[in-house]
């Protein structure tokens, strides 16, 4: 059975692979929709969108805050 530390280390994984293939995503959508765009704009368009996306002032997407400590705990 895994200890508490071990499912967050493993739920916290999870959150990493699924950012990583959201930013793979927009990368791939901003290519399509740009095909004229080169590799740097492309990473310049990307940088700017992880900044500015709906929620990003926050360091999140919309949606009601959560307290961490009591949702891990």
């Amino acid at each position: 059975m895994p200890t508490t530390n071990m499912a967050v280390a493993a739920a916290f994984r999870t959150t990493l692979e699924l950012f990583e293939t959201g930013v793979e995503l927009m990368r791939q959508n901003l290519r399509r929709s740009q095909p004229e765009a080169g590799d740097a704009e492309i990473e310049r368009r990307l940088h700017a969108w992880l900044r500015e996306r709906p929620g990003a002032e926050s360091g999140d997407s919309p949606g009601r805050s959560i307290d961490v400590n009591t949702r891990l705990a």
